[in-house]
């Protein structure tokens, strides 16, 4: 019998398939990266960027095109989008992440109050 692929998401593939939803269509590597350290307040190593994005492509969560330079000069970039199993994925772990915090928001100030005291 086939194994089927992994269709779970790890935090940081999370975190670069929500950076890529914030972007609207499509990104590519360093808006991801410029965007994760934006948010996240730490650094981010570029090639740490660049295995997400394969891993998730590999797993069916990313299509990408090359664009080639513009008028301008530069050079080719790749360009990552997200597909409906992306969606689906992202639309579930929300609401798990969701039931999960559910109630917990009181308990966690609590226990926070108690480790300033």
């Amino acid at each position: 019998m086939a194994r089927a692929k992994k269709r779970t998401l790890g935090e940081f593939e999370h975190q670069v398939l929500l950076c890529i939803l914030r972007h609207g269509s499509e990104s590519y590597s360093m808006e991801i990266v410029l965007e994760l350290e934006s948010r996240t307040g730490k650094e981010v190593a570029t090639a740490a960027v660049f295995v997400a994005l394969q891993r998730l492509t590999e797993k069916g969560f990313l299509r990408d095109r090359i664009a080639e330079p513009g008028k301008e000069g530069g050079h080719a970039r790749r360009y990552f989008r997200l597909t409906p199993p992306a969606l689906e994925a992202l639309a579930e772990s929300r609401r798990q992440y969701l039931n999960l915090w559910d109630g917990v928001e009181s308990q966690l100030e609590q226990a926070l109050e108690g480790t300033r005291s």
